[in-house]
């Protein structure tokens, strides 16, 4: 079991803000001391720039870049070259869509869903645009889900990329991408995996998923913003030309001719994201010392007592009641998201209010957005009663109004 009130002591911002009720990881998530001392030794210490030096403390800036890339590929089980660093999940996702594009063709198919983030499928929405291609929905169920016999009924002779969400950032569902990519590979398509949402809550393995990507952010995972992982296997990343020259990408330089590095460097242009790497690095051994294990049963022990307690509670929809991971998107019935968002941070309670970069699902479950409460390893059953408390406070405070517009 979590010792939940040593952990939140390893978080400053609740020494700044002892009664804060943050239900927003979902977007970003709170950052231990330890990733914050780690950035700061760097700057501190050894912040020069890397792989250009020939001094000892470039030498050790290096090294420690070098141990965040192996750390992040040990973490999900890839190969050192086969981890690029991004400054995002957005900016990865951009990358793949835009350096794979010259294996794709006229009347070439890509097959997605409407629980996508915009990240995922904006860039794919251009693409088959700009290139007569066509961009294919799995219809999801009446559940919002993604199912395996929806997805085969997308399939054509002209499907050629799956790029698909890993947890919905809106319903928290799983999709059952494993067999999805299995499928998909039976048919010649490649896998492209936003893994923005999982990556904090589950154990990734790419090799037993066998994805062709897989991008994920730090500062989904307690560490940094500003930097973000793109995976790709090493046999396709070494076919695929960088959209970003300049220095430590290239190897020599004529003047009329440019050889690049090996991968991953040769997506890497320029100074990179030295601190951030460093502290993702630290985010990771922080989750691993924890264990998914551990991290998994609290999330659902917060879930489903949110849920319990939220669901009995008259004028409120609740849309995703079977979510998969900690989760839940609702709204109080006739009140609009971002109006009683306002009345929760009057508490102090942080939550999500909008279509959460997501508006294919929203307009799915025909609304204009949801409040969003995420729960993480610093969230207590403590913030879930404040957080009921408010939401009961929200509903007889607007309820009272539509009792004087009826009389």
């Amino acid at each position: 079991m979590l010792d939940i009130k040593n952990i939140r002591k390893m978080f400053p911002i609740y020494h700044k803000y002892p009664d804060l009720v943050y239900l927003d990881s979902g977007a970003t998530s709170l950052k231990p001391q330890c990733v914050l001392d780690k950035m700061n030794e760097y700057y501190t210490e050894y912040g020069v720039n890397i792989h250009r030096g020939v001094y000892r403390l470039s030498y050790q800036a290096t090294d420690e870049y070098d141990k965040a890339r192996q750390k992040v590929a040990d973490f999900i089980n890839a190969d050192f070259e086969e981890i690029v660093f991004t400054k995002n999940v957005t900016d990865a996702l951009n990358k793949i869509c835009q350096m794979y594009q010259k294996f794709l063709h006229k009347d070439d198919e890509i097959i997605t869903c409407e629980l996508e983030h915009h990240s995922s499928v904006l860039p794919w929405m251009i693409a088959t645009k700009e290139k007569d291609m066509k961009l294919v929905y799995i219809p999801l169920n009446d559940e919002g889900r993604v199912t395996i016999e929806n997805f085969k009924k997308t399939i054509t002779n002209n499907s050629k990329a799956l790029v698909i969400t890993y947890v919905s950032n809106v319903m928290g569902y799983i999709t059952p991408i494993e067999e999805m990519i299995k499928i998909a590979h039976e048919h010649n398509m490649i896998v492209i995996v936003d893994a923005a949402q999982a990556i904090q809550h589950l154990p990734i393995d790419v090799k037993k998923l066998d994805c062709d990507f897989l991008a994920f952010s730090s500062h989904k995972m307690m560490g940094p913003t500003g930097i973000g992982v793109l995976y790709g296997k090493k046999k396709i990343l070494k076919k695929l030309d960088p959209i970003d020259y300049g220095g430590d990408m290239n190897e020599e330089v004529d003047l009329y001719h440019v050889d690049v590095k090996d991968i991953p460097f040769r997506f890497e242009a320029g100074t990179p994201m030295i601190a951030e790497a460093i502290g993702l690095g630290r985010a990771i051994d922080f989750i691993k010392s924890i264990g998914f294990d551990a991290i998994m049963k609290h999330e659902q022990e917060l879930l489903h007592y949110a849920m319990d307690k939220l669901s009995q509670i008259k004028g409120v929809t609740i849309y995703n009641k079977t979510s998969d991971v900690g989760i839940i998107s609702f709204n109080v019935d006739g009140v609009h998201p971002h109006d009683a968002a306002s009345f929760f941070d009057e508490a102090n309670i942080c939550l999500r209010a909008g279509h959460h970069c997501a508006q294919l699902i929203t307009k799915w479950l025909h609304c204009i957005g949801t409040l969003r409460a995420t729960f993480y390893i610093y969230n207590t059953k403590e913030d879930v009663d404040k957080f009921i408390k408010v939401v009961k406070e929200v509903v007889e405070f607007f309820h009272q109004f539509e009792v004087n517009k009826n009389e």
